[in-house]
């Protein structure tokens, strides 16, 4: 992977979300998916708490509990639906789209029948390549991460991802961003 020439980023230190019930969260993320939890917090003058779970590499996954917080807007404030679903998956400008928590490569299979015989109901694992749809159901040359999306019982979109071979800036880096309006801009920054 790339370099950071700037700032000595070394991960995601936590992804700070927001769920309706705290015990069914802590419920799912550790029973189903395993996370401990590492750290919780009752907020000062019932503002409500904030719990933090174990994702691995010193990283963590945190969730807020606010008792005024507005209900979920799956579609504007997360992905309405998961990929494969034949819906959109897009969200609103700033939003939370989806989580991807990584995984050993060899343990995607494995993970994908654990999440089924937990009563999760997730996509087929999915190759995401530099085919016409960058998915498809086998691996190929291109295929650079393995991936399994499926929902938490608060409409948070997550994904097991597997990375398959490492990425090359001077290969994967081949396409235009596009502004607002949706025209191609030419980088100002040089690739890697």
């Amino acid at each position: 992977m790339a370099g950071n020439r700037e700032f000595e980023l070394q991960g995601v230190n936590h992804l700070a979300l927001v769920c309706k019930d705290m015990a069914r969260t802590v419920d799912f993320y550790t029973n189903v998916l395993g996370m401990p939890l590492i750290k919780t917090i009752d907020l000062p003058m019932g503002m409500g708490q904030h719990f933090f779970f174990d994702i691995g590499n010193g990283d963590a996954l945190a969730f807020f509990w606010f008792p005024d917080a507005p209900a979920a807007q799956p579609g504007i404030a997360s992905a309405g639906h998961l990929p494969t679903s034949g819906k959109s998956i897009a969200s609103a400008h700033g939003s939370m789209n989806h989580v991807a928590i990584n995984v050993p490569a060899d343990k995607i299979d494995e993970y994908y029948e654990k999440l089924v015989a937990r009563g999760v109901k997730p996509t087929k694992i999915l190759n995401h390549d530099d085919s016409e749809y960058q998915m498809s159901l086998a691996v190929s040359p291109t295929t650079f991460v393995r991936s399994i999306y499926f929902f938490d019982p608060d409409g948070v979109c997550l994904e097991f991802a597997a990375w398959t071979r490492p990425l090359d800036p001077k290969v994967d880096v081949k396409h235009e961003p596009v502004d607002a309006t949706g025209h191609k801009r030419a980088r100002e920054f040089a690739p890697g």
